[in-house]
């Protein structure tokens, strides 16, 4: 009798288990998910939502009063700017992001609350008078809520 040879069309060479892990390694190489640095529109939009939180009715402004948009702009832009560099300042190589978005989160919370505790003490009357405390973990959120809407 004789033999029959089979022969493997090209591309085929590696077994059909090897050839799948290999396409898979392909597609992981070529796609790549970074959270840190956030894009110029994601710190815009941190920007834009910063100078309505601190210019338009808030949990910020029942305590502390709101700012003129000119003025809530500028302190928006230096918020964002400073909050940015710190956190930039502690990303390191093997994080995903998610860390360094974390202090950039809190930057900007810690920030914006020193803003507008500095800004109501200089003269400025606040709105509240039930005196009730102003969470950073509430503006956290706020500022979440900006960095998944713009993602």
């Amino acid at each position: 009798m004789a033999e029959i040879e089979e022969t493997k069309p090209e591309g085929e060479s590696l077994p059909p288990q090897q050839h799948e892990i290999k396409k898979q390694e392909k597609t992981m190489n070529t796609v790549t998910f970074s959270i840190w640095p956030p894009s110029q529109r994601t710190r815009d939009a941190v920007i834009k939502r910063l100078i309505e939180t601190l210019s338009t009715p808030s949990v910020l402004s029942k305590r502390y009063g709101s700012m003129p948009a000119d003025e809530a702009n500028a302190t928006a832009r230096t918020i964002e700017e400073e909050a940015f560099a710190a956190a930039g300042g502690s990303a390191s190589a093997e994080d995903d992001g998610i860390e360094t978005l974390q202090v950039y989160s809190k930057e900007i919370s810690k920030r914006m609350l020193e803003a507008v505790k500095s800004r109501s003490s200089s003269g400025s009357t606040p709105d509240n008078s039930s005196g009730t405390p102003v969470a950073a973990s509430t503006i956290s959120e706020e500022i979440s809520t900006v960095n998944t809407e713009s993602s």
